[in-house]
């Protein structure tokens, strides 16, 4: 499985709940453009319409090589999930709070997946707690590196 792009920022703002693994319907250029790492995540979410999933405002740049057929950037991609993992989703979602976010897209067996996250925005005294866990993670693991190195 290789990482095409990661929204870092999804685990900053929201707390994830669960995790969904969807194909993703693409354009020929779009995948090219995906292969070679040119895809941001950071603005993007999931919509559910007429019992369909699709993904809004992640930004897939234009192939180079691409010719007068190329995609546009930030069009609406449909998200390729089983009725039952929609239902799911819709379900979940009208829950007070939470959203659908994308964490990352990836290749697996040489097809681009996209893996969603059903997921409730943090405040800002959990966003502080999450860094102070971090800083004290960082703080131990540095303490009982310096503590075995011989000298």
């Amino acid at each position: 499985m290789k990482i095409l792009a990661q929204n870092k920022k999804a685990f900053h703002d929201y707390e994830i709940i669960e995790n969904f693994e969807a194909g993703i319907e693409l354009k020929g250029t779009e995948v090219k453009s995906c292969k070679s790492g040119k895809v941001n995540l950071r603005d993007s979410f999931v919509k559910i319409k007429d019992g369909e999933a699709f993904l809004l405002n992640a930004h897939i740049s234009e192939y180079e090589k691409g010719n007068i057929s190329n995609h546009e950037p930030t069009r609406t991609r449909k998200l390729l999930l089983h009725k039952r993992e929609i239902n799911r989703l819709i379900g979940k979602a009208q829950e007070k709070g939470l959203t659908i976010i994308p964490l990352k897209i990836y290749l697996k067996k040489n097809l681009v997946k996209v893996e969603i996250a059903l997921a409730k925005g943090k405040q800002a005294h959990d966003k502080r707690n999450t860094i102070k866990e971090k800083d004290l993670k960082k703080e131990i693991s540095r303490d009982f590196k310096n503590k075995f190195i011989i000298k």
